[in-house]
């Protein structure tokens, strides 16, 4: 099989809380499709995953937030849980790291919660969009298009609503960053 990210290096930006298998199986995917995947994260050199109802593992961080740069990436992954995307949207650091792939049009793709990150960093308006059903509300109010399907991708950026969603989000996911930029993300208003 022919690695189509070889060369590509791709950030999983994180905080303490996320959904552990929404950082595990899709960089697993992001890897043995050839690419390099830095897990990025305000926290200190560990950060800790969420298993359903209880703490999971502790995962290394390979680059500090502090040190990291949009312009060091080809694309971004944001798994979801409900404590990261949260702790990360009220992170001016974590919102403008994010802000910085959509202005350069270089893809996204965010599960579940993840796209919390998306709306504060103004990505979501006019977009079609899909996430875990709480956020629908919070999706629809910042201008986007919610619509309750596996994966949604619009313009580079992949979205879908849960766990069970990860094979056919991992699909998406490799073939948008494989295409590469597509354009700025953020819109005016």
């Amino acid at each position: 099989m022919a690695k189509r990210l070889a060369g590509k290096r791709v950030a999983i930006l994180v905080d303490d809380g996320f959904e552990q298998v929404e950082l595990t199986d899709p960089q697993k995917a992001l890897l043995d499709a050839g690419a390099k995947a830095d897990i990025v994260s305000p926290a200190g050199g560990k950060v800790k995953g969420w298993k359903h109802k209880e703490w999971g593992e502790e995962f290394s961080i390979d680059t500090p937030l502090e040190g990291a740069k949009p312009e060091n990436y080809d694309a971004l992954l944001l798994p979801g849980g409900v404590m990261n995307p949260d702790k990360l949207r009220g992170n001016e650091k974590a919102v403008e790291f994010v802000r910085g792939f959509a202005e350069a049009g270089k893809p996204i793709a965010a599960i579940c919660h993840g796209p919390w990150t998306l709306i504060e960093a103004g990505i979501a308006r006019g977009r079609r969009m899909t996430s875990w059903p709480s956020l629908r509300t919070d999706l629809k109010n910042a201008g986007a298009e919610w619509v309750d399907e596996e994966v949604v991708v619009d313009r580079g950026l992949v979205t879908s609503r849960k766990p069970a969603d990860i094979p056919a989000f991992n699909d998406k996911m490799i073939e948008e960053f494989s295409e590469g930029r597509h354009g700025a993300m953020r819109r005016a208003g």
